[in-house]
């Protein structure tokens, strides 16, 4: 292969000194290269070589991640301006690094950094309505509901145009086969994947996950400001285990969001019907948001047929059996109203 012959460039001292920010850019260069290495071909290797293997993992480790593909490389690191002074558009951006390139690939990681773009609302006043509800606000949390209330409207909008210009048939084919992980893959041999030339590893398959927009911290730190629980289930494990895939700062963002909120305590303890109505809607367009992804799985996923190895259209590209549960995870969240 010919990415055997890349140089090892040795980067384990450059790593430690580079900024967060370049650390991240050489996270999503390597990690396309890696993906492009395991599934580039028709019959997957059982090793990663040395001079991909031991770069991948030295950026990992600064990072807190694991060495290969993750969403936030895939996504929230892999976009830019065309105007630089626009603003964050499905017209103003572009994905930086793909596999194969076309309409299709790019559209579909475009259309989660423009959901990611409008979430920062949500987040940002996540933040604030701890604060609210600690003080006993309720006119400034009902006002920051309304707002993220229009925020997930944004987010739908944009959400809804995936089928513009990314084809189901298209995606399953052609996208989706170079995202998925070593865990769970019926491709991989070994039950994962050998990272040569890494010590701490001991020669021994790593069971890791692949890229997946669970790994995106909107639902989850939803899910945490607004007390969301789900009973368990495999893919409530599967997302569990996901959340060591984050950026540390989004770990640390979520764990503290649940920690410190007395937000659906603060609302059922009020008397103001219009303050429970938007804490309501919030909870609804989280469902919301939930059945649309329901639906692009059946259409994008369970729906193609699967004749790539490790491309099954039943389990997803984090390697776990999702429908039934995705229906169960809409259905608790839209139960847990005030």
């Amino acid at each position: 292969h010919w990415l055997d012959q890349v140089p090892d460039t040795q980067l384990e001292g450059w790593v430690q000194e580079a900024s967060e920010e370049e650390v991240r850019t050489a996270m999503v260069h390597y990690s396309f290269l890696v993906q492009a290495y395991v599934w580039g071909e028709t019959l997957p290797p059982a090793h990663l070589p040395a001079n991909l293997a031991r770069p991948m993992v030295a950026i990992a480790d600064r990072l807190g991640q694991a060495p290969l593909l993750p969403y936030s490389a895939y996504v929230l690191d892999n976009w830019a301006r065309l105007d630089k002074s626009g603003p964050i558009t499905l017209e103003n951006i572009y994905m930086v690094q793909n596999f194969l390139g076309g309409d299709d690939e790019n559209w579909f990681v475009m259309i989660h950094v423009a959901i990611e773009a409008e979430a920062g609302v949500l987040l940002d006043n996540a933040a604030k309505l701890v604060v609210a509800a600690e003080n006993g606000d309720e006119a400034e949390a009902e006002r920051l509901l309304v707002e993220m209330d229009a925020a997930w409207e944004r987010i739908y909008t944009h959400f809804a145009r995936m089928p513009e210009r990314c084809d189901p048939y298209i995606y399953f084919h052609r996208v989706r086969p170079y995202i998925h992980g070593w865990a769970n893959n019926p491709a991989l041999e070994n039950g994962g994947m050998v990272y040569e030339g890494v010590e701490k590893f001991g020669g021994k398959p790593q069971a890791l996950r692949g890229q997946t927009g669970s790994q995106s911290s909107i639902v989850p730190a939803m899910d945490a400001l607004f007390k969301v629980d789900h009973s368990d289930d495999p893919l409530k494990s599967f997302l569990d285990e996901l959340h060591q895939y984050r950026p540390v700062q989004h770990r640390r963002f979520i764990e503290d969001l649940g920690a410190r909120t007395r937000l659906r305590e603060f609302v059922e303890g009020s008397g103001s019907q219009s303050l429970k109505d938007a804490f309501n809607a919030c909870l609804n367009q989280s469902a919301r948001f939930r059945t649309r992804h329901l639906e692009y799985a059946a259409n994008y996923i369970n729906k193609q047929a699967g004749s790539i190895p490790g491309n099954d259209p039943d389990v997803g590209t984090g390697g776990t059996p999702f429908m039934k549960y995705l229906k169960k995870h809409r259905n608790e969240n839209a139960e847990q109203l005030v």
